[in-house]
Formats: C-alpha cells, structure tokens, sequence
C-alpha cells in the first residue's frame, strides 16, 4: 500500500508541533478535570467501517465524471481501504455490498489479512438489476406484487448471509428503493404486509450472533411513496421481526429540519438502534462527506451516544456511505472518519454532571452551553497524537499525497467509462 518510509517521514516534520499542541490541550482539559490521555485512548479504540463501495468514484442521476485509479474490483478496493486504515488507524473493518463485491470467501480472507481489514456487515442489492436476472425490481423487490420475484430478493439477502457468514460479518444491511411514483399505484397497506412476509423469511435464515438491519429513507428511486419511509416504520419493522432486528440510522434519509439525534435517542431507549451510515447533507440524501455541512449535528448525535454508551447491550455499528464526485475517494473518506473520531471526542469533553443539573433545573442556556464547550474544542491533537501512537500518519492527507498512491494506481488501472448517469 503505501511505503513506511513515507509516513515516517511526514511524522518527523510533524512531531514537535504535536507535542507542543497536544501538551497546551492537555494543560487545558486539565483545567476542566478531564485526563487528556484516557480521551486519546477512547479515541484510538474507536473505529468506522469504510463502504467498498465508497472508494470508487461518485455520481448523480445525471453524470458520472471517472477519476484515475478507481478500483476495478473488490480486492481494489481492498487495496485502497487499507490505506485509509493505514493512515488514519480509524478504519478497521470493510462492509461489502453483494453482488458488486462478490467473490470467493477463501479469497477475502486473504486478502483482508494482507490489508490489515476486518469486515462489517454486508448489504444486500435489490435496487437494481443484475445482468441475466430473471425477474425485474423495476417495481419492487421485497414488496413486488409477484412471489416470483419477492423469493428473488429474498434469496438473494440469504446468499448475502452465506457469504458474510463465511468472511467473518455479523451483521446484514436490507435497503429497498420499493415504493411508488403516482398516487393509487400501489396499495400502501398489502405492499408493506408483503414487505414484511419477505422480511421475516430472511431473518428466518439469521445466523444466532447475527443482527439484521433496516434502514428507511423518505424518497428515492421513488418519489411518492417508499415502504420503508421513517423511522418510525423502521421501528415497527424492527419489533415485527424480533430481538436480531435493528433500526440503521443514515443521516442524510430524513426529511428537510428532522431532529436527528432525538431520533437516535428514541431508538436507544427501546434498544433498537443498530448503528449508523454516516455522511452529510444540505438538501436531502446527498451523501456528501461527514460533517462538511454540519458537523454540530454530527456532535450532537454522538452526545446521545456518549450519554449511553455504558448502557447494557449497547452497541450500534457505525460507517461511512457518502457519494464522492469531485474529491480523491480516499482523501474523502478519510478526512470524513477523522471527523466522526472528532464529534465522538468533543461529546467525551461534555461536562455531563453540570449539564444534567441544569437540565433539572431547567437552565436552558447554561445547558445549551455546556454542550457547547465540549464541540468548541479543538481536539485535533487528541486525534493526530492517537494516530501517532497507532503507527498511523499524523497529517494523513499530507502523507497520502506525498506518497504519490493516486499516480501509482492509475498507471495500473484502466480509466472507468463515465457514460450515462446513475449513482455508485
């Protein structure tokens, strides 16, 4: 992947500065009772799950626009989350999506083994067809009106569980674009009762250590009505299959001003909350890099996720899924698991002592405050000392692009077409 001599190198320009600013932050947190070194071990111990699917090149549903080097396979892109891995030390695991990443468990393995990788949980595809598919999704898959077609993707989802079973997952992803585009098209209530039948049969064929995760989103492929639309539905899809299923939480499915975190609060307090995709948004679902619009947000989902972390059984799986059009994919997610490491940092710095007592003493300000004095912080040296220490790079875009990866890869990698429009 990238050269050891390299990341050293950028460390050694580094390192002096590091100190000195991880010393003055320490000096500081020490002021406010907090032990700046068990935040960075907290920090060093938390790790994202980067999508396969992520390190390739994004579009919109007009145009794709290649970029040089983009993988063109599952071990590819292996290579290429391994290095985010290598130099952010945030990235342990991969979550594959099935077909696109399908290949010999033997195979995975070892590749895994070679890049430093575990993987998450691995989401299925029925949202679009596969070549020499026998039946069409084009109006549904797990809700379709013909069983034909639901035993389809139902099969589908239980070879998604044979093959992450074998790789070491213990989780399955269950995202459908069924839904409806006019009014009267579909009947709301039979599509959703064959939703869950089909669901059920799938978590029929859980493995005992596995979860199943649902994820709902408002609109998109269709845009007058999805089955699985809030998270309320989510929820009732959750208590429906039983203790296995869980709620996923993916921060840009949500309608315009919708208050997220009270959304992850709820999911908590009735232990349905099964992790997170991670991304950022200004208009909808336009899964743009993690906390490139509102990192406050972000912070404030993980303040409900510190509050609770200690909670019995509690333990959501947390990744990335945006869409990368016009950056490096690699430089993107990596800047992005840099930010969700920084929102879980600031929510560790929350006086949560002051903060309860002023919430039942009803001081709005004061409390609005004490969150705020966790997100003013700048923990930047909290999170590059714990890349340092980890054998990470300190600077890791600095390193990447010394480091010349990009330019490598694309002398072996044959540019991808960017005919035709669809997002990746």
């Amino acid at each position: 992947m990238i050269d050891r001599s390299v990341i050293d190198h950028s460390n050694d320009a580094a390192l002096e500065t590091l100190k000195s600013d991880y010393a003055a932050l320490g000096d500081h947190l020490d002021r406010r009772g907090i032990n700046i070194d068990s935040i960075k071990t907290k920090v060093a111990s938390y790790g994202i799950a980067v999508p396969s699917w992520g390190v390739g090149t994004g579009g919109t549903r007009f145009a794709r626009f290649p970029g040089g080097g983009e993988p063109r396979h599952i071990f590819d892109k292996l290579d290429d989350c391994g290095v985010v891995q290598q130099l952010t030390r945030a990235t342990p695991s991969v979550s594959l999506h099935i077909p696109w990443d399908k290949a010999d468990p033997a195979d995975l393995m070892a590749k895994a083994e070679e890049t430093g990788l575990a993987f998450d949980a691995v989401n299925s595809n029925t949202f679009q067809d596969q070549d020499g598919q026998a039946h069409s999704y084009k109006f549904g898959s797990l809700s379709h009106v013909d069983a034909a077609t639901r035993q389809l993707a139902i099969d589908h989802n239980l070879e998604c569980i044979e093959l992450g079973n074998a790789i070491g997952s213990k989780a399955l992803t269950i995202w459908v674009g069924d839904g409806s585009n006019f009014p009267g098209q579909v009947n709301f209530t039979s599509q959703f009762e064959r939703y869950l039948d089909s669901a059920k049969a799938i978590y029929a064929g859980l493995p005992a250590d596995w979860r199943l995760f649902t994820e709902h989103k408002m609109y998109e492929p269709a845009f007058y009505s999805t089955v699985v639309q809030d998270w309320g539905t989510n929820y009732l899809i959750s208590k429906e299959l039983g203790d296995q299923a869980y709620c996923l939480v993916d921060l840009g499915h949500h309608a315009p001003n919708v208050n997220i975190e009270m959304i992850v609060a709820r999911l908590i307090q009735f232990g349905k909350l099964g992790g997170f995709h991670f991304n950022d948004s200004k208009y909808g679902d336009d899964d743009l890099d993690t906390g490139s619009i509102d990192p406050y947000r972000l912070f404030l989902v993980f303040n409900e996720l510190v509050e609770y972390e200690n909670k019995p059984g509690f333990d959501p799986m947390h990744m990335l899924d945006q869409s990368h059009n016009v950056t490096d994919p690699i430089e993107s997610l990596m800047s992005s698991a840099m930010e969700v490491q920084r929102a879980y940092a600031q929510a560790l710095l929350v006086d949560r002592v002051a903060l309860k007592n002023y919430q039942q003493n009803n001081d709005a300000l004061m409390a609005s405050n004490t969150l705020k004095d966790g997100f003013r912080t700048d923990v930047s040296p909290i999170l590059a000392m714990a890349r340092f220490e980890t054998r990470g790079a300190i600077d890791p875009i600095t390193a990447y692009r010394n480091s010349a990866y990009r330019e490598m890869v694309s002398s072996e990698r044959p540019m991808v077409s960017g005919a035709g429009g669809g997002i990746v």
